[in-house]
């Protein structure tokens, strides 16, 4: 899926972290994620007034922190997480981006928007209630969009006496339905985000917890080596031609590492057309550069005048990527008309844009029990299901399993000209 833009900038050599929220309703995401920022020093003292000036105003006891979180008018009303809403912050080890996502059923679309880009999901559990459908439905979407790192976080332990006993049953039974799903690293963390208790400070309160606090885990989760760079990819999105006369021979190609290493000296395919050059140089706004790794937005400049433009890939030439018409995609629909054979979409991968037409459902899977329905022949606003897709001309792709940047798409309404599903590319059909 695309990537988030309007990053803030100016943040240093901090590594960045980019984690979701998610859970069922109630379970606390937005007043934990409050918590987190304010007990961070991340949050002005003219906010913060604010915010004790609301909670004061709606008759609450104490501070809610949530309404840091949940901006939209409507959420504060409600009490409830609807869209999602992005936070930045920074400790001297990392730099953060916070998607906090709803925990509706009927805002499936909104948590998938939020995991799409994420290194780490965060999901929460009310102590009281233990596991619920909606845990599920989130650690399974987690699961889907290969979001490397999970956290359960088993949220409102003060409600519970911090009890331990409570803490790991609801621990055994997630991680008994987690062996149904494609978790790498899972990590559980008993807290209470309301007392402050292992979000940022150890508790005092659950002695008998040994892990590190929420924040700890979050600066230290290793995510170096989660990027795939095995694979170079380079995704052309510009033709750099300066028309200053000092400049009038260079030709660059502008674009983001999406996998892999470019060093100068590399030889390179340009995709589709199949033509080998050598990488002659790495330049950015700041010099040039020894080698380009993901994510990182460069120009390559190449030995060769080759036809080069924007939607091709580069790649090695002994390394190369699916090149096809015929797709096989997952695809989380998020509109309300319904996605059926014979549509027709617009489909955006990476740098490109083609049209596409949905061949055939497969199935409609059920993301809380993961039953297929093989029978549904459509997906309506919300579902997750196969689907098989013609495009008017080839794509250079990999598998999403094996790399989330050239392995993802938007699908696109040609009618209203809004984005209508995620998709999560499997290979040729």
């Amino acid at each position: 899926m695309a990537r988030l833009d309007g990053e803030p900038a100016g943040r240093g050599s901090a590594e960045l972290l980019r984690f979701a929220t998610a859970g069922s309703v109630d379970d606390g995401k937005s007043t934990l994620i409050g918590r987190l920022l304010t007990d961070a020093k991340a949050v002005f003292e003219d906010q913060l007034d604010a915010v004790e000036r609301v909670s004061r105003a709606r008759g609450d006891d104490y501070t809610d922190l949530a309404l840091l979180t949940d901006g939209l008018r409507a959420e504060r009303e409600q009490g409830i997480t609807i869209d999602v809403a992005y936070r930045y912050f920074a400790t001297p080890r990392r730099t953060f981006i916070i998607a906090d996502s709803p925990g509706h059923v009927q805002y499936t679309r909104n948590m998938v928007t939020g995991n799409s880009t994420a290194d780490l999901s965060l999901v929460l559990v009310d102590a009281r209630k233990g596991i619920v459908e909606q845990t599920r439905r989130h650690a399974f979407l987690a699961s889907l969009l290969r979001v490397p790192h999970l956290v359960l976080c088993v949220n409102k332990m003060d409600l519970v006496d911090y009890e331990r006993d409570v803490f790991e049953a609801i621990c055994d039974e997630f991680a008994d339905f987690a062996t149904k799903l494609d978790v790498a690293d899972l990590t559980f963390i008993p807290i209470s985000a309301l007392q402050g208790d292992n979000v940022v400070q150890r508790s005092a309160s659950m002695a008998w917890y040994e892990g590190p606090s929420l924040l700890h885990h979050l600066e230290h989760v290793h995510i170096a080596s989660d990027r795939n760079l095995i694979d170079p990819r380079f995704a052309v999105q510009w033709v750099v031609r300066p028309q200053s006369a000092s400049k009038r021979d260079y030709r660059g190609y502008a674009g983001r590492v999406l996998g892999g290493i470019f060093r100068p000296g590399d030889q390179v395919t340009v995709l589709p057309s199949g033509l080998t050059t050598t990488v002659t140089g790495i330049d950015t706004a700041d010099g040039p550069l020894e080698e380009a790794f993901p994510s990182m937005s460069v120009v390559l400049r190449l030995a060769d005048d080759l036809d080069v433009s924007r939607g091709d890939m580069l790649c090695r030439p002994h390394n190369h990527p699916t090149v096809g018409q015929d797709l096989e995609a997952m695809v989380c629909w998020m509109t309300e008309r319904p996605l059926v054979p014979g549509m027709f979409v617009a489909v955006k991968h990476t740098t490109q844009w083609v049209r596409a037409v949905v061949r055939e459902v497969h199935y409609r899977l059920d993301v809380t029990t993961l039953h297929r329905d093989v029978d549904a022949g459509s997906l309506g606003l919300n579902d997750v299901g196969r689907v098989s897709l013609r495009a008017t001309r080839s794509l250079v792709y990999d598998p999403y399993a094996r790399n989330r940047e050239t392995g993802s798409c938007i699908l696109v309404s040609e009618e209203t000209n809004t984005t209508a599903g995620a998709g999560m590319l499997l290979g040729p059909a």
